[in-house]
């Protein structure tokens, strides 16, 4: 007989599967609405990436005592240990960013204005 999934896991798979959900629509959205949702994902407090990030420490903390118990190897604590610090770096980094995501959300989806200069994505060095 099987062993039914715990709450927990199912909560994984749900969010995983929403979180894909979520991408395909920001993917179709109009610049503004999408500018929105990539926002709120970015919030550090609020945001998906600060709940990832929250998520990813508190498994550090489980693979800590699960290390100096012997049940997982030291390298798994150390792996999340150092996941969660980059992922809080890059969320610092991205915060950085929230009020040019909310100008950009905040401008009506069909603006007559004239579109700002493309920014150039490579920069080349003359030699």
């Amino acid at each position: 007989m099987s062993h039914p999934t715990p709450y927990p896991v199912r909560l994984a798979d749900e969010i995983t599967r929403q979180l894909g959900q979520l991408a395909d629509h920001i993917s179709h959205l109009p610049p503004p609405q999408a500018a929105q949702v990539i926002a709120r994902v970015l919030d550090p407090d609020t945001g998906v990436l600060g709940g990832v990030t929250h998520l990813v420490a508190t498994g550090s903390v489980f693979a800590k005592d699960q290390a100096e118990r012997g049940a997982l190897p030291t390298e798994v604590w150390l792996a999340l240990g150092r996941a969660s610090n980059e992922l809080g770096d890059i969320t610092l980094d991205l915060d950085e960013h929230k009020d040019a995501l909310q100008r950009v959300g905040a401008q009506p989806a069909n603006t007559a204005a004239k579109p700002p200069a493309p920014a150039p994505l490579v920069v080349r060095r003359r030699r």
